[in-house]
């Protein structure tokens, strides 16, 4: 594992620059030829890429400091949520969850309102349906490179996490439904197809659940392999009962994933339930992101959902994570080539 400490983003900043022949396009010269020599169109859309194809996502992945990132309501079409978030906590996030149906277009403009921020775009790509073996056996391969092409030519950088929680029970491409060979296939399978078709501009997130609620489910039977993931995302919420500590919460998934990877570890989806215990659940969590140089990041879950997981609902909760996320190790802008 190269640990973010020796890696400073300078490297980010170094990237490969074409030359394109010079001339005057007159009565003698074929018309073609002039046309073949004219630089390729930048990305359609709001705010197009000023760099090279494709955006090359290796400075991102073993940053020197730690990314912070939040899931919120109307983001990342809009960045307005974003914007009264970072009021509301003192610093801008540089990763902006979001969660992508099995059918869905890729959200182009929504990745470009990130980048443009200084961000990055993580999705959640949930296969609802079809089946995990159906996308695996090749049925899918359409719409697979429609989504990858889309992802090319915005030419940003995304994260994208295939079937978050897969050691679960309670998604239909988790355990009760899909097997660990048909997850794995049907990774390898959409991973080549993004190499095909180029989009080399993506970051591939494998995020399970923590294995404290199934520990009966072995980790290293989901895992694609390493030539297939950049990151391992961790899923694990701060609930008012149960573990309290950064180890108890991540330290048994942690230990499951150091057998088989030493891959970056992100906590992909967190958020901490209101209660007694929140605010020294926010202590455990950025402290524990700031102290471990294998951590990268975390990605908070601002979003009312069963529970109200905003930060801002509870003031002392809130007030601890402005004093913590102020430190200098969070957040940093991604470079823009």
């Amino acid at each position: 594992m190269i640990r973010k400490s020796l890696l400073p983003l300078a490297v980010a900043l170094m990237s490969l620059v074409g030359v394109s022949g010079c001339g005057v396009f007159g009565q003698d010269e074929d018309p073609a030829a002039a046309a073949a020599r004219e630089p390729a169109a930048e990305p359609s859309g709001t705010g197009a890429a000023k760099h090279e194809l494709p955006y090359d996502v290796k400075p991102l992945l073993h940053p020197e400091k730690d990314y912070f990132g939040v899931a919120l309501d109307g983001a990342p079409t809009s960045m307005k949520p974003v914007d009264s978030f970072a009021k509301t906590v003192g610093k801008k996030p540089n990763m902006v969850g979001s969660y992508s149906a099995w059918g869905d277009g890729f959200n182009a403009e929504g990745a470009q309102n990130v980048f443009d921020a200084g961000g990055l775009l993580y999705v959640s790509w949930e296969p609802f349906e079809p089946s995990v073996a159906r996308i695996a056996d090749g049925s899918q391969d359409a719409y697979i490179k429609k989504y990858a092409k889309s992802v090319r030519d915005t030419n940003v950088p995304v994260a994208i996490s295939f079937g978050h929680e897969m050691n679960g029970h309670w998604y239909p491409w988790g355990t009760k439904d899909t097997t660990a060979e048909a997850f794995v296939e049907a990774w390898r399978h959409i991973h080549g197809l993004f190499q095909e078709v180029g989009a080399t501009n993506v970051i591939w997130v494998w995020s399970p659940n923590i294995v404290n609620p199934v520990p009966d489910v072995k980790l290293k039977s989901y895992w694609p392999g390493d030539a297939y993931v950049d990151w391992i995302g961790i899923v694990g919420y701060w609930a008012a009962t149960g573990a309290h500590t950064w180890d108890t919460l991540y330290g048994p998934t942690r230990r499951q994933v150091a057998e088989f990877t030493d891959k970056p570890v992100l906590i992909s989806e967190t958020s901490a339930q209101p209660g007694e215990r929140r605010r020294a659940d926010v202590r455990q969590l950025l402290g524990g992101v700031e102290a471990d140089d294998d951590v990268i990041g975390f990605l908070w879950f601002n979003i009312p959902k069963r529970a109200d997981w905003r930060i801002q609902s509870s003031p002392l909760a809130l007030a601890e994570f402005k004093r913590l996320i102020a430190s200098d190790a969070f957040g940093f802008e991604v470079p823009r080539s």
